[in-house]
């Protein structure tokens, strides 16, 4: 059962932004969860981890160059846990919306726990088809050998979304294909019963979920560069804005639109 949900940004980035943020935000984060739970603690995605600001380069010029990440050891969840008291062994489970390196690159500083995924997002990242997934994956990431918890796309049903019993019955994690080939969301159930949804890299702009959408047109732009199946993103999207028209008790938010966190932080 969730005690407390912690809302943790694990890596501020500074993309290159016309004035006003008009193409692209000034603004972006890593917004992660930290769960508090009897048997333990959760993250859901883990931002940027403390190799990845050792050795920077290997996030690739392009993504140094077009995302800009600051990258501040304060941020990695790591440093962020022992602030609130706890301990990395304290944390038994990460469970992930999918393996790009600003959501998987933290996972290394948890070293004993399980590593939660969609199955197809790990053989994406394992046996990577195109120059896409090739690019996009770090297998440095993983290098430590992790306890992999895969979970298959199928099971109960979520709000009209078929889901995967992640951890117990209080996260799960939802497909949401589309940025990748096995993207998912997680949904965490609040101690007063009702539900936090992150949606990852669903979307990355909070006006999208609004009807009607507004866009921010570079963030329209790079998520269609970045997508792996275009057409099931533009799907799963709209379902998350019906989705939030019909359920406005649930909380959604995406990996990375700034407004949003600093909101629930």
């Amino acid at each position: 059962m969730t005690t407390r949900i912690h809302h943790l940004n694990c890596g501020t980035m500074r993309p290159l932004a016309a004035p006003g943020g008009r193409l692209m935000p000034r603004r972006m984060v890593s917004h992660c969860l930290l769960v508090e739970r009897p048997e333990g603690l959760v993250l859901v995605d883990s931002g940027f981890g403390t190799e990845d600001l050792a050795n920077k380069r290997r996030l690739g010029r392009p993504f140094l160059a077009g995302v800009r990440p600051v990258l501040d050891s304060r941020e990695t969840a790591q440093a962020q846990i022992a602030a609130l008291g706890f301990a990395a062994v304290d944390v038994t489970d990460v469970v992930l919306t999918h393996l790009d390196v600003d959501h998987a690159g933290g996972i290394g500083d948890f070293p004993g726990a399980r590593i939660h995924v969609d199955a197809a997002e790990h053989t994406a990242a394992m046996a990577p088809k195109s120059l896409l997934e090739k690019r996009r994956y770090i297998p440095g990431q993983w290098a430590h050998g992790p306890e992999w918890a895969l979970h298959e796309a199928g099971g109960d049903d979520w709000f009209g979304f078929t889901g995967v019993k992640a951890v117990g019955d209080d996260i799960v994690l939802i497909p949401l294909r589309g940025h990748t080939r096995g993207h998912s969301g997680v949904a965490v159930r609040q101690p007063d019963g009702s539900w936090t949804l992150h949606a990852g890299d669903s979307y990355f702009w909070a006006g999208e979920l609004e009807t009607p959408p507004v866009l921010n047109f570079g963030l329209v732009g790079f998520q269609k560069l970045m997508a792996v199946y275009e057409d099931q993103r533009r799907t799963n999207q709209e379902r998350l804005r019906e989705l939030r028209s019909s359920h406005p008790e649930i909380t959604i938010f995406s990996a990375h639109d700034a407004t949003e966190f600093d909101a629930l932080s």
